[in-house]
């Protein structure tokens, strides 16, 4: 052999040597990931008609996705993928089509298509041994009986909206609803051009079933972020408490500008002397008190503090995505005034809501909110669990347990913007809260938005819900009633 050919020769054995390193590679460290990718129709097809999507399911046991046979004698695919309870949990379940995945369905859906690297060893013992593939499930942290107290509760008042509930000791998400929603059975159709019909629908639908208002639509806070101002105030200034008198005028004669601030249907602070304590100003919900609060301690102070409690935070995911909620600094000291009382342009989403009273019950420290428990395999053998974590600290106890009580005094004094729902006398729960009501420009209603963020029980706080209501009016009328009826679900209250 001459010189030229053994060159070649080398050449091409180095080549196929490599080919064959790669081929291997590919299969042995990468299969999870190429069957995972969107644009791979081979492996979606192989996932449908070989083997058994895994399930979605609550914390207490109830399935809310899950596949079985195809009955269509037509039908090329094997499984069918179905949601028992489809409107109610779509906002968390998403739906899994032909083409793509939202959701749940998309965020997990290498687990529960059963191409997760962490599933092969376990596929190819199923392999060996005959048994047939599944997927693996997924418990999230969802409590079957808030989530449909959450739900039923939007229903029936019939506006858009959203709500969610934490426990606030872990960041578990105990219900997240949203309304409008839709039925993913009807994405869930191995009909191409059905699909395409019904997802047109929807998309083009002016209720927008599709947003999910629980976690991507965001509203002006109102009083709710008065939990945020009340937060900077105690943590800014040790020797205020909530019993120390403040300026609570009738009027407030913003800076800069010939604007005055007042109260809801100009009504007097306290008993009228333009001082009033903090407590009787958060309990009643005085715009002016607040307004000069936030005069007070600047844009700045609000910002920080609002980001602590996980506003303008762009990347929070639980693990779904989810809208910034946001605290923009104000180009004025008269704005600023205003975006202290949840205006301006403060937006937040119901999540948001439900973060601000879990911080305030968990003793100032605010946990990650997450919405997977576990997952397990068609072994039964736990693939992964999601470990609890601190968030961030807002505030310390004291300041937790002053601002506490006076969501307390929101729903149990006499004067509370909130106190028509007092629970005291069915079955000794007591509920703090604090009330919202937040005029939306782009509102075509008529009414404001209407906001409530509660925890309880007060004494031992189990449960924080966050509730925004489009067009609802006042957040004592439309909110505080919703999430009264999950937390009274959540802890089996008559």
């Amino acid at each position: 052999m001459n010189r030229a050919l053994r060159r070649m020769s080398i050449a091409i054995l180095v080549m196929f040597l490599l080919l064959l390193i790669n081929i291997n590679y590919l299969q042995g460290f990468e299969p999870a990931s190429l069957a995972d990718k969107p644009g791979n129709s081979r492996a979606f097809y192989a996932a449908q008609n070989s083997y058994e999507r895994g399930s979605i399911v609550t914390s207490d046991g109830v399935t809310i996705a899950a596949s079985r046979p195809s009955t269509s004698q037509n039908d090329s695919i094997k499984y069918q993928r179905y949601y028992p309870d489809g409107k109610m949990y779509a906002p968390i379940t998403g739906y899994d089509t032909l083409y793509s995945q939202t959701g749940i369905e998309a965020s997990q859906n290498s687990l529960l298509s059963g191409n997760n690297s962490a599933l092969t060893v376990r596929n190819f013992l199923d392999l060996l041994t005959g048994k047939p593939r599944k997927g693996a499930t997924v418990t999230l942290t969802i409590n079957s009986r808030a989530q449909a107290a959450a739900y039923n509760a939007l229903a029936a008042l019939g506006k858009p909206g959203g709500v969610v509930a934490i426990d606030p000791r872990t960041g578990a998400i105990l219900a997240l609803a949203s309304y409008p929603s839709y039925d993913p059975n009807v994405l869930a159709t191995h009909n191409g051009q059905q699909l395409i019909q019904v997802d047109k629908a929807l998309l083009n639908s002016a209720a927008q079933p599709l947003l999910n208002r629980a976690l991507q639509e965001t509203s002006p806070p109102g009083s709710t972020f008065k939990i945020v101002t009340s937060s900077a105030l105690l943590t800014q200034n040790p020797s205020v408490t909530t019993q120390t008198n403040v300026a609570s005028p009738t009027r407030l004669t913003l800076p800069q500008t010939t604007n005055v601030l007042i109260n809801n249907d100009g009504e007097v602070c306290g008993n009228g002397s333009g001082q009033a304590p903090l407590i009787t100003a958060f309990a009643q919900s005085c715009d002016t008190t607040f307004g000069q609060i936030g005069l007070t301690l600047g844009a700045a102070t609000l910002n920080a503090m609002a980001e602590k409690f996980g506003m303008n935070n762009p990347n929070l995911t639980i693990p779904l995505g989810v809208a910034a909620s946001n605290y923009k600094i104000p180009p004025s000291q008269a704005l600023t005034a205003y975006s202290a009382i949840g205006q301006f342009s403060d937006t937040v989403t119901p999540l948001q809501e439900a973060m601000f009273a879990a911080a305030i019950a968990n003793n100032g420290t605010l946990m990650k909110p997450y919405l997977v428990q576990q997952v397990t395999a068609s072994d039964l053998s736990t693939v992964q669990t999601t470990s609890q974590s601190v968030f961030s600290q807002p505030v310390s106890a004291t300041v937790a347990s002053e601002v506490g009580q006076m969501m307390l005094a929101v729903v149990q004094d006499s004067d509370g913007t909130a106190f028509n729902f007092n629970s005291t006398v069915e079955g000794g729960l007591v509920i703090a809260g604090k009330t919202g009501t937040a005029q939306n420009g782009v509102n075509n209603t008529g009414l404001n938005d209407a906001a409530f963020s509660a925890f309880a029980p007060y004494s031992n706080p189990q449960i924080a819900v966050g509730v925004i209501i489009r067009g609802g009016g006042y957040g004592a009328i439309a909110a505080a009633p919703i999430a009264v009826a999950v937390i009274k679900a959540f802890l089996r209250t008559p």
